[in-house]
């Protein structure tokens, strides 16, 4: 399917929906979260089927949990700051699990696209200059959507521990401030048992 097919889809625009807008990162995380989903041959996680781990918090995350179901509310979206293009996918049916990462140079910046992100981030582009950046952002997004996988990923088979299912448990109330926090997450100090919000 070309890229004005998958922006045509109902799935997309979900994606799109979710996130606010079309971008090169969110068509990058729709493009591996069904790779990813694909070779696991797994479906839309319903409660806790599969699990992702995002390595990122930029658009790619947005299209990630809407194409994978995974989510922070249900406990099987794991974070973890390493600033990377990437996803783990992680099957509790059979175990299995898969990396996707961007590859090294596959999605090259454009200088001039770059240029126009930080004047319109910083409020300093001109109506023309806004235009411009919106047209080669939707074209960069376009350029993912046509890349075939294989030349825009690595994808790299792995076995790790999966994450404990998301604990639901009842709350007690913070010495210091008063509001409900789970049990599991106050911490005594003091004498008392405080949240970590007063804690910090």
């Amino acid at each position: 399917m070309n890229a004005q097919g998958i922006l045509n889809t109902e799935e997309f625009k979900r994606c799109a929906q979710f996130h606010g807008h079309v971008c090169p990162g969110l068509s990058i995380g729709y493009k591996a979260a069904k790779l990813a989903m694909d070779r696991l041959m797994e479906g839309r996680a319903i409660d806790e089927e599969i699990v992702a781990v995002v390595e990122t918090d930029a658009c790619s995350a947005d299209a990630i949990q809407v194409i994978t179901g995974c989510t922070f509310g249900k406990g099987n979206l794991i974070y973890k700051d390493y600033g990377k293009m990437a996803l783990t996918l992680l099957s509790r049916k059979t175990g299995q699990g898969v990396r996707v990462a961007v590859r090294h140079g596959a999605f090259s910046p454009d200088e001039r696209h770059f240029e126009l992100l930080r004047k319109v981030m910083n409020s300093e582009a001109d109506k023309e200059e806004t235009k411009e950046f919106h047209d080669l952002h939707l074209k960069r997004s376009n350029d993912v959507l046509e890349m075939p996988d294989d030349e825009l990923f690595d994808v790299t088979t792995v076995r790790m521990d999966l994450p404990a299912r998301a604990r639901i448990e009842p709350s007690r109330p913070c010495s210091r401030c008063g509001e409900p926090a789970m049990a599991s997450k106050l911490e005594f100090v003091g004498g008392v048992w405080i949240c970590r919000g007063c804690r910090e």
